[in-house]
């Protein structure tokens, strides 16, 4: 298979874990969180160890969370770091649905005060939210607020959304360390050569990480896999958007997920059906995925859980 791409693409999840989720090594998740929070000094994220990225309700009825990155900090702060790679209607619902787990997770059985630890849901979005779609600002952190004076309610659940195709800069115009990790991010799979401004930097490691000729060929071949569902599905909702306009934005976006997924794995290809479906679960219901991918609705329920 012909390759031309030096480093691997951030964006698919393979990129995305392989980079910010080597839970032996944690100090680039930690300089990017550290980036986005602002956090410097004594207030600054030293050691990050990582928890079960999958976390399951009280009842086997209700829905679970499966975060990208999930992890916790040497004083206790909880993080979920989420890689959203296409635009979602309800992505703010889903991001709050997604901080209560840690919330319940802290709610020790027996004797208990309430008292918890700050939790942050970090969105890294590779779109623009529709409230803040007027604001040049990339970078929103929130928290409960009193609407008429401004005064912080509650500090201890904080929603940060970082929309990065906001950061539309050359090289060259970038002012700070966090433009420069959106700059990677965004470039990283076009970029030939390190920049000379991040060279001895801890960017510089991500680079080396996102080597593609250094990976084993089983990842190799994982990547493969994974970047061709990521680019399916952007096909896909490219597609849909375009149909979307046409014919309502629900309808658009099925028929461009079904000519996505004839272009991108044919008939017959099992697991590459499941790789689009898997990735598919965040966006679509059980019974459209089943129906646009040929699986059955047990198969898609055996992926999810």
């Amino acid at each position: 298979m012909c390759f031309y791409e030096k480093y691997i693409n951030p964006f698919t999840d393979y990129g995305f874990k392989k980079i910010f989720g080597d839970k032996e090594n944690t100090e680039l998740l930690e300089s990017l969180i550290n980036d986005i929070l602002g956090l410097e000094g004594k207030d600054k994220i030293a050691k990050i160890i990582f928890k079960n990225g999958e976390l399951l309700p009280d009842s086997p009825e209700d829905r679970k969370a499966i975060f990208d990155l999930y992890c916790t900090d040497e004083k206790g702060n909880e993080f979920i770091v989420e890689l959203q790679k296409v635009h979602q209607e309800h992505f703010q619902s889903r991001a709050l649905y997604y901080a209560t787990f840690p919330i319940q997770e802290q709610a020790i059985r027996g004797s208990w005060n309430f008292s918890l630890t700050p939790i942050y849901f970090i969105g890294l979005l590779n779109f623009t939210i529709d409230r803040f779609k007027h604001s040049k600002e990339f970078l929103h952190h929130g928290k409960i607020t009193d609407i008429k004076t401004k005064e912080i309610m509650y500090d201890n659940l904080n929603m940060v959304y970082v929309e990065i195709p906001k950061l539309k800069k050359d090289k060259e115009e970038l002012s700070n360390h966090l433009e420069w990790w959106l700059y990677v991010l965004q470039n990283l799979n076009r970029l030939q050569d390190i920049p000379q401004k991040l060279k001895g930097d801890i960017i510089e490691k991500a680079f080396e990480k996102a080597e593609f000729i250094n990976l084993p060929k089983v990842e190799q071949d994982k990547y493969h896999r994974n970047l061709k569902v990521y680019r399916d599905l952007i096909n896909s909702f490219e597609t849909a958007h375009k149909d979307g306009l046409k014919q309502g934005l629900k309808e658009g976006i099925e028929q461009g997920i079904e000519k996505g997924i004839e272009k991108g794995i044919g008939k017959g290809k099992y697991q590459e059906k499941l790789e689009v479906a898997k990735n598919l679960l965040d966006v679509l219901d059980i019974e459209t995925i089943a129906l646009k991918t040929g699986l059955t609705i047990e198969e898609i329920e055996r992926l999810k859980n």
